[in-house]
């Protein structure tokens, strides 16, 4: 038998009859054939680990603007610990761990550079609006692999859209994965906080502490054991007490770390840097890569810059920002630092 059949195999035999099957996705916008090896979910995973998007995660603000220090987290580390959050559910519950592996993987292809500062930066020039989770979908239907997208099943596409706000996933996979992102984000942003010294650990409240515990260890593996332990039939929940306490750190931390001028300080510089990329982009299209100057003539210059922008790291916008707005040192002899065209003179 094909590998891939084996594993179809093995999902019917010992999967929850609350998982997802392979075998019952809806399928992929475009058809194609199926792999000999991998289960479709197999090679939803294996296409966004391996797209420019996903590597791009590494050099993408979590929390803490242009940290000094090796080991804050950024938005790829963020994903790694989603996914092994939601796969350790996902494996307690016998639901299928190759679909939650995907979406977790997915889940924030299309984030901004300089994390929520730059979400809301761009929700604010948009004419349409932004979300990152809508944006992320965008990526690998649209943007993804010179703009042909990865062509992804209808589930792992439906769990990147709903791992945040509004309606739920229509898996037990996608909503793991939404659950997950929370726990991850919650206790990691404690940590680098912590680091940071915009918190110590005597800050958090007795009450969250007495029931969670006071270290990331223990406070993920209290929430994990909740989930796993509360979940009945497709209902995914923590016990009442932990989900309390649950939301009571993310109102704790929201007042300590995510509103705290300190700690937000080098955002305050984010909404004029995008602005201005903005503006220049908007007036300038020729200056966008080339695919994107397709978008730009088929849904409009601001789908195309927007696009753009929100798949820029932190450094490439501040790079590119310098290029376009900080002048550059002359350095003599009648002779311009940089090969530079007279056309190009005058867009400036």
């Amino acid at each position: 038998m094909e590998p891939r059949l084996v594993f179809e195999e093995i999902e019917r035999k010992n999967l929850s009859p609350f998982a997802c099957l392979s075998t019952e996705s809806k399928g992929r916008l475009r058809h194609e054939e199926k792999c000999p090896v991998r289960t479709d979910f197999q090679r939803d995973r294996d296409r966004i680990i391996h797209s420019k998007a996903f590597r791009r995660l590494k050099h993408k603000t979590q929390v803490f603007l242009a940290p000094e220090g090796d080991h804050y987290r950024t938005r790829l580390t963020h994903t790694l610990e989603v996914s092994q959050i939601a796969r350790t559910i996902a494996r307690a519950l016998r639901l299928n761990e190759d679909l939650t592996e995907a979406i977790s993987l997915g889940h924030d292809l299309g984030h901004t550079p300089f994390g929520h500062a730059g979400e809301r930066a761009l929700n604010d020039l948009f004419s349409k609006g932004f979300n990152h989770y809508e944006q992320s979908l965008r990526v690998v239907d649209v943007l993804a692999k010179g703009g042909h997208g990865l062509n992804l099943t209808y589930e792992t596409r439906n769990g990147i859209l709903c791992h945040t706000k509004g309606r739920e996933a229509d898996t037990m996979e996608g909503r793991i994965v939404r659950i997950a992102d929370r726990i991850a984000y919650m206790n990691h942003d404690i940590d680098d906080a912590i680091r940071a010294g915009v918190l110590s650990s005597g800050d958090i409240p007795k009450r969250i502490t007495d029931v969670l515990g006071n270290t990331t260890t223990s406070r993920i593996n209290t929430m994990v054991i909740s989930v796993i332990s509360n979940t009945h039939d497709d209902v995914l929940q923590m016990s009442e007490e932990v989900a309390e306490v649950f939301d009571e750190l993310h109102s704790f931390m929201f007042e300590s770390v995510y509103c705290n001028d300190y700690a937000k300080y080098e955002e305050k510089k984010v909404p004029a840097l995008i602005s201005m990329l903005y503006d220049h982009f908007l007036t300038h299209p020729e200056n966008l890569p080339p695919k994107l100057q397709v978008i730009s003539e088929t849904e409009g210059i601001e789908r195309a810059v927007c696009d753009h922008i929100s798949g820029m790291t932190d450094q490439y916008a501040i790079d590119k920002f310098k290029e376009i707005y900080i002048p550059v040192a002359w350095s003599g002899g009648g002779k311009m630092p940089l090969p530079i065209s007279r056309g190009q003179i005058n867009q400036l």
